[in-house]
């Protein structure tokens, strides 16, 4: 964190810009509320009435959901598709024709099948975050050095026992990108499928406070969502330097 002081520093600035400029009417003050309003607005909505919490929750809970599953299907899947060449020819066409659909498109189909419920948004963002990971986690196993593999096969590892105590670790780095890249998606198209469709979550709040012209409340929304992500990404880089341990240096580095 004490690294990082000039990228706050930079942030206050422009807060503070933002400030004297809609105080002093050089910018719509309507429009862009002063900052001090926005916060006003922001504790008002957290600690007062909690409606901004409220709507928090059923954001976070689509996120990890959705986030879970397709870590849960997509890391298997691009193991196999590293390790395996008759996987990766069976599922490489399909894979890069779907994988360049913008993940907003999936929307209107999912609501066809899944209706307007947590389902459908938990659907959209598990197959938004499932690319990412997949696709890192095939290039990871594909960089392995095949002399591991092949020493490990040397001393009698089989090919599943190769795959969990060679493969995996040594592909982690790449597959801990994708999941971090992943999280961001997931947030992006969960606030996109609230925005839709969408009675409760971040997202609806925001959209909600645009429509009846509540401009503070609504950049407090947009506001939490960059707290969240930044932390979101805070947590996970700290997870991913946990597991990355082993190579002397902080994944954040």
């Amino acid at each position: 964190m004490r690294r990082r002081w000039p990228g706050f520093l930079l942030i206050l600035v422009l807060a503070l810009a933002w400030e004297i400029s809609s105080a002093r009417g050089w910018i719509d003050p309507i429009t862009f509320p002063r900052v001090s309003v926005i916060f006003e607005s922001w504790g008002r909505s957290v600690w007062t009435t909690g409606d901004l919490l409220r709507q928090l929750l059923p954001s976070l809970g689509r996120i990890f959901a959705g986030f879970a599953l397709a870590v849960v299907v997509a890391v298997p899947l691009g193991l196999l598709m590293g390790s395996v060449s008759m996987v990766y020819r069976l599922l490489e066409p399909i894979t890069e024709f779907i994988r360049p659909i913008p993940s907003s498109a999936y929307i209107p189909v999912a609501i066809l099948f899944l209706g307007i419920g947590n389902e459908m948004k938990i659907f959209v963002i598990f197959l938004a975050c499932c690319f990412p990971i997949l696709l890192n986690t095939y290039g990871g196993v594909r960089g392995v050095d095949q002399v591991l593999i092949d020493t490990g096969r040397t001393f009698g590892l089989s090919r599943l026992a190769a795959a969990r105590q060679i493969i995996l670790p040594a592909a982690m780095p790449n597959i801990l990108t994708g999941m971090r890249i992943s999280l961001g998606i997931a947030l992006i198209v969960a606030v996109v499928a609230e925005m839709i469709t969408g009675n409760s979550g971040i997202g609806y709040f925001i959209l909600d406070m645009q429509r009846v012209f509540r401009v503070p409340e609504m950049f407090a929304g947009i506001f939490t969502l960059g707290l969240l992500g930044f932390f979101i990404n805070f947590i996970f880089l700290k997870i991913e330097s946990h597991f990355l341990r082993w190579r002397g240096a902080s994944a954040e580095t």
